[in-house]
């Protein structure tokens, strides 16, 4: 059965990046909207925004060597990311949470994980993420952040309570402005270590030891 499911991910993954190819050209559109009014969410609901395969590649073997289960995920967008995701899960007998503020994309990355197999392990929340994972009360393994960059820093701190020693905080896009002053923040606090991956893309926290 997960030697189906894995070879459904494979070829939904497959369309879905092949349908990402002109992706630079809706960012352009969205980000020119940003000359007259401060950028929105909304201005790139056209876009994947995804991370890219080698990426996807390294979440499902962080999840499988460290046996992850309790998955939470910050920006779905169309759900390349959640596959990936789902991917490792497969094999740990875990599940995934997933938030997206633009319903169209939501409702969309629904269509791709049930296309896929796998809908019956991730849960998709559709709506601001400060809202939709507030209760959140459970151990988080880890954390996935790759919505909206001005909000990496106030979710990472409502959901902190539900971190435990072997949590994985992946911080996606930590090039960007927004991001390093984020990682500058949580940086500064003693408890946590810093890993730079990807030429410096992403950024993996850990709770030192």
């Amino acid at each position: 059965m997960i030697t189906k499911q894995q070879k459904q991910i494979a070829s939904t993954l497959k369309e879905l990046y092949n349908d990402s190819k002109y992706d630079m050209l809706n960012m352009m559109k969205g980000a020119a909207k940003s000359i007259f009014k401060p950028m929105h969410p909304l201005d790139f609901k056209d876009s994947y925004l995804s991370i890219s395969k080698e990426q996807g590649v390294g979440l499902v073997q962080l999840i499988k060597e460290n046996h992850i289960k309790n998955v939470v995920e910050f920006g779905t967008s169309f759900g390349i990311s959640t596959l990936f995701l789902a991917q490792g899960v497969l094999e740990t007998g875990g599940s995934v949470i997933t938030t997206e503020l633009i319903e169209s994309k939501a409702k969309q990355a629904i269509e791709n994980f049930k296309k896929a197999g796998v809908n019956s392990h991730i849960e998709v929340r559709i709506g601001d993420a400060l809202k939709t994972l507030k209760n959140h009360d459970n151990p988080i393994d880890l954390l996935l952040l790759d919505g909206w960059k001005d909000l990496y820093l106030p979710l990472f701190q409502m959901l902190e309570p539900n971190f435990h020693a072997n949590t994985f905080i992946y911080i996606d896009n930590a090039e960007m402005t927004e991001v390093k002053a984020f990682l500058r923040t949580i940086g500064q606090n003693q408890k946590y270590q810093l890993q730079t991956k990807f030429g410096g893309k992403v950024v993996l926290a850990t709770i030192k030891k």
